[in-house]
């Protein structure tokens, strides 16, 4: 089977991801989903499957790829153990606890990032996680930017300057530094306003005692007000460059997709 399903969910949205290895004229179909107010993701879920041709026609051996965005706790990998991943994310984000009842609302999953030496640990809503496997029992899941997290690694070793970076997705900004082959820094961030993400990305900048002639900010994905936030960061930081998927990835059809997440795309093209 050369066609895979990718489903993509944050906390307010989600989208349908056709790629298809076969068909040349229209390798992906990406098809976001209007959510309905008022009922749960899991409910809503269970209506686009209703009338989402693209899954109600896919078959349970379909190739499903699950993309979630929740709240993400970086592990070292070699102090991880899995018995104890419950507790170290119940610790971290008390409001997103399966330690809080009995029936916990929530799976933690966790993911192998072996080229940054650490385990990432997510979420998934339990009763949005039954609807997936009901069915597609062979889904796999994956962090959202588990393949910003290995590209932008990528990225950091050109050059001999240090690195930060912004990845602006979901209504939210994460920051990421890298050191060799481990992250120097990872948090993510609310950036709905402008001056919230100049101040996060200016806090962290000399946070890291990174130098303002000599170091790089690189921001990518749907960055708000981009050229008032470039305009400012460039009164402060001498280089300070967006990302560019299309030239990134080589013209890529994907990047010409109006709307598609640059995670998504990079799952596409790069794979995880």
């Amino acid at each position: 089977m050369n066609e895979q399903l990718i489903i993509r969910i944050s906390r307010s949205s989600m989208s349908f991801t056709s790629v298809n290895a076969v068909n040349p004229e229209h390798p992906v179909t990406y098809q976001p989903y209007d959510m309905k107010a008022g009922i749960s993701m899991a409910a809503n879920l269970r209506e686009a499957f209703r009338i989402v041709l693209m899954l109600s026609n896919s078959p349970q051996d379909q190739r499903v790829m699950v993309m979630v965005d929740s709240p993400v706790l970086m592990v070292p990998i070699d102090l991880y153990e899995e018995q104890d991943k419950d507790t170290l994310y119940g610790h971290a984000f008390p409001d997103h606890s399966p330690l809080t009842t009995h029936h916990s609302p929530i799976t933690v999953l966790s993911y192998v990032l072996p080229n940054l030496n650490c385990v990432a640990l997510y979420s998934i809503n339990r009763d949005l996680k039954q609807v997936l496997d009901e069915h597609y029992p062979q889904t796999r899941y994956l962090c959202v930017s588990a393949p910003v997290w290995n590209q932008l690694h990528q990225r950091s070793f050109t050059g001999v300057r240090s690195k930060l970076y912004g990845y602006f997705h979901d209504q939210r900004l994460e920051v990421i530094s890298f050191q060799q082959n481990r992250f120097k820094f990872h948090n993510t961030f609310d950036a709905q306003r402008r001056a919230d993400s100049l101040y996060f990305l200016l806090y962290i900048w000399r946070q890291l005692n990174l130098q303002q002639e000599h170091d790089e900010l690189h921001l990518v994905g749907d960055i708000p007000e981009q050229e008032a936030l470039m305009e400012e960061l460039r009164q402060y930081l001498k280089r300070a460059y967006v990302i560019n998927p299309a030239a990134d990835y080589n013209r890529s059809p994907v990047t010409k997709i109006v709307g598609m997440p640059y995670d998504l795309m990079t799952l596409i093209v790069k794979g995880r």
